[in-house]
């Protein structure tokens, strides 16, 4: 059985990039992204790796820390980061994780053999403080990754985290989002003393809480 969300994120001991890290103890009390790519020296992989880097601050910001992960050693990695920062025009700033002997891939479940059995697929793990999973997407080896989606879903996370709210279809930080529906129109009136939107009895619109 694979991971599902509200697992706890394997803790593992690895080589990276930034030395020998045991994960758990890495991240700490921050938010963390973990992030695979099929292999090094790949043409998706390498514009992923760049964009992930420029966007740093706005991780930074989040209390998020991000890890790279492919099957490759650390060797190769870092030759492999010279062709980043040529190619994409920023240095890749977050440890990138060896994993030949595929440890870590399996904790995961990053090898899928009916798409490849030697190369993990396009995996991201989003885990809380709690070190708990909070979201798991997988993309196909052909697919690059949207980073602007994955910070989204971690504005969402950590809003919901702290407020009895969701957010709804297309949400971004600063819009409406919707009353928990476990809240009692009475809690509601405690917790969104300004008040709500009733569009239904189990659709409530109320603005972000925390703006």
């Amino acid at each position: 059985m694979g991971l599902r969300l509200g697992d706890t994120a394997p803790d593992f001991t690895a080589d990276t990039t930034d030395g020998s890290i045991n994960f758990h103890s890495w991240l700490g009390d921050s938010w963390g992204v973990l992030f695979s790519h099929p292999k090094d020296f790949t043409p998706v992989c390498t514009t992923e790796l760049g964009r992930v880097a420029k966007l740093k601050a706005q991780f930074d910001k989040r209390n998020v820390k991000v890890i790279g992960l492919s099957v490759d050693p650390v060797t190769s990695h870092v030759q492999w980061e010279k062709d980043i920062e040529e190619t994409q025009g920023e240095a890749v700033n977050f440890p990138m994780i060896g994993d030949a002997d595929r440890k870590v891939s399996d904790l995961y479940d990053m090898i899928h053999p009916n798409a490849n059995d030697t190369m993990t697929v396009r995996s991201v793990f989003v885990i809380g403080p709690d070190k708990k999973v909070k979201l798991m997407i997988t993309y196909p080896a052909s697919t690059g990754r949207n980073f602007d989606e994955i910070l989204r879903v971690i504005d969402s996370l950590q809003l919901t985290a702290k407020f009895k709210v969701a957010t709804p279809v297309d949400w971004k930080d600063g819009d409406d989002v919707i009353i928990g529906g476990a809240v009692t129109d009475d809690e509601a009136k405690t917790l969104f003393p300004n008040g709500w939107k009733t569009v239904k009895p189990y659709l409530r619109v109320v603005p972000q809480p925390n703006k």
